[in-house]
């Protein structure tokens, strides 16, 4: 077991240094494109994922950003939110709608050149399709959402705009300098609660018993019919995806169906939010939104996840 000490210099320290560094891109890319105008002209592109929830144009830059980076199209959402662009409602929905933006990202950097090979083909495709239809559910409840309850909303997009005068007559350094000046007036006010809540968290972890934590996962492979085998498949899986897939993919033919693979490998998923809530999604949220609207943030994500992971379950049970 690590001691506190060695948890904060290896853990804690590169994580919240990374995090630091692509919210600084996130937020300086979103005011960079505000003392440019860029944010309007890339909302023109996004104004059909925009218009439909009742959206500002602006949202669609953030939204599109997380094909890019998940942290850095946040960090624009939280300086939409932090400017007076977006209030709690509107940047909840824009949250939602991020999800299936979010996953496309994935598809390349983990799904399509880890996930796929480790499980093959078939499996590889049934399980990041069942993922991408999840991510897709969700960002359609967005969707949704936005059209029922953001109905009538009006925004300032002037909020954006630079407090200073004459920007177009500005020199390139001064709105690269007070765009900086921005980010960094932002970056103070995440950086220490990122810090103390990873602290907490991953010192917590690391005297937690996952085991524990993952009991529900026997009587849960019961009720479906899982071979006895899905059970340390779902421990390993919640505690590293690629491990999960790595301990199933020899398996498959013989002790487990395609089917039955990409259901264990969901119910782990299921499992592991609870650790990838406690160990990713509190930290991060709480400190891109603080403590009151991060909790929001996390409870409407979980909770979605959670329903229609439940939902891909219950079709590949039925099929």
């Amino acid at each position: 077991m690590q001691s506190v000490l060695s948890i904060l210099l290896t853990e804690v320290l590169p994580r919240v240094a990374l995090i630091t560094v692509a919210i600084g891109a996130g937020v300086g890319l979103a005011n960079i494109a505000v003392e440019y105008g860029l944010v309007t002209a890339v909302a023109r592109v996004s104004r059909y994922l925009t218009e439909p929830a009742n959206l500002p144009d602006e949202v669609g830059t953030a939204v599109l950003t997380n094909t890019i980076s998940v942290t850095a199209g946040y960090g624009m959402l939280a300086e939409f939110r932090e400017s007076g662009l977006l209030d709690d409602r509107a940047t909840l929905i824009a949250v939602v709608i991020n999800t299936f933006f979010s996953f496309v990202q994935h598809i390349f950097t983990y799904y399509g050149p880890v996930l796929i090979p480790i499980l093959g083909l078939q499996v590889g495709l049934m399980y990041v399709g069942a993922r991408a239809g999840i991510s897709l559910a969700i960002t359609t409840v967005g969707l949704l959402a936005g059209a029922l309850f953001l109905r009538g909303y009006t925004y300032d997009s002037s909020t954006l705009k630079p407090d200073v005068p004459d920007e177009e007559s500005r020199p390139t350094r001064e709105k690269f300098r007070y765009a900086g000046e921005k980010t960094l007036s932002r970056l103070r006010s995440i950086v220490p609660r990122l810090a103390v809540v990873y602290s907490v968290v991953f010192v917590a972890l690391e005297y937690a018993n996952l085991e524990a934590m993952t009991a529900v996962a026997e009587p849960l492979t019961a009720v479906v019919g899982l071979p006895g085998a899905a059970v340390p498949v779902i421990l390993v899986a919640t505690v590293d995806p690629t491990s999960g897939a790595i301990a199933i993919a020899p398996l498959i033919g013989e002790v487990f169906t395609p089917e039955q693979a990409v259901i264990t490998l969901l119910i782990g998923s299921l499992i592991s939010l609870t650790v990838g809530t406690i160990k990713r999604s509190i930290p991060f949220q709480f400190g891109i939104w603080g403590a009151e609207f991060g909790a929001k943030v996390i409870a409407v994500n979980t909770g979605l996840k959670v329903v229609f992971i439940a939902v891909a379950i219950v079709v590949f049970l039925v099929v």
